[in-house]
């Protein structure tokens, strides 16, 4: 068990927008949701009949985008500099 937590902690620390141990904010958990999003679409390029990761793959991209329009609403400075430092697309603007 201390191998997971310690790998937790080595992927979370490795990310840019971790600054100290602020794991509750919108950047953290949107930077975290976006590693592990990461790695089950790895998974899925080999593994493409798992539907149980992909339906895992769902919920967390849904996880994300509420995250990202709730920081897009509150602050939006720091929500672009999230989505160019994490490389991922933007929200849609209506």
């Amino acid at each position: 068990m201390t191998i997971a937590i310690t790998n937790k902690e080595i992927s979370f620390n490795s990310s840019p927008i971790c600054e100290g141990r602020n794991t509750g904010s919108a950047e953290s958990q949107i930077s975290c949701l976006t590693n592990r999003v990461l790695k089950l679409t790895s998974h899925l390029k080999l593994h493409s009949k798992d539907y149980s990761s992909q339906r895992g793959l769902w919920k967390l991209l849904g996880k994300r985008k509420r995250l990202l329009i709730y920081l897009s609403e509150k602050n939006l400075s720091s929500y672009d500099r999230l989505i160019k430092n994490l490389g991922i697309r933007g929200l849609k603007r209506r």
